[in-house]
């Protein structure tokens, strides 16, 4: 039996989506391509030759990691996007001052929208419908049909 996702494994999971979208690789030149030179870069002076400058490693994601990223890039389409962004920014590791500023409200109010976009995917994810929606639904009244 499938358990069920709750909003800290949603949180994870953007978490997790945004660390694998900064490891992707991204070489220069991968980009469009302006105005140029078709011809590669050669080596001006020896010191510039491999080995000068400091080896950094990188990490390359697997595929199950790109695939987990895809699927929660997929999420964001679950909510507004304003509030897509304030979750693509949380996982990204921004500050809420940073947020508030991007989505121009002040902290609780982006704290809220936070929070309610991820449990409007969690419940979406379990295959509820989000409480809000489900209660005006229910309250409002049903007028009869004029024939």
């Amino acid at each position: 039996m499938k358990r069920a996702v709750t909003t800290q494994d949603v949180e994870d999971r953007f978490e997790e989506a945004a660390m694998t979208l900064r490891r992707v690789p991204n070489p220069p030149g991968s980009g469009p391509k302006g105005y140029g030179c078709g011809w590669p870069d050669y080596v001006q002076e020896a010191k510039h030759a491999y080995g000068y400058n400091e080896v950094r490693m990188r990490v390359v994601p697997s595929a199950g990691d790109i695939a987990r990223m895809e699927e929660a890039l997929k999420w964001l389409a679950l909510v507004a996007p304003d509030d897509a962004k304030i979750i693509w920014l949380r996982a990204e590791g921004y500050r809420w001052r940073h947020v508030c500023i991007q989505a121009g409200c002040v902290r609780q109010t982006a704290w809220r929208r936070w929070v309610a976009a991820l449990k409007t995917i969690e419940n979406r994810l379990n295959g509820r419908r989000s409480r809000s929606r489900a209660k005006k639904t229910a309250d409002r009244p049903v007028k009869p049909r004029k024939t």
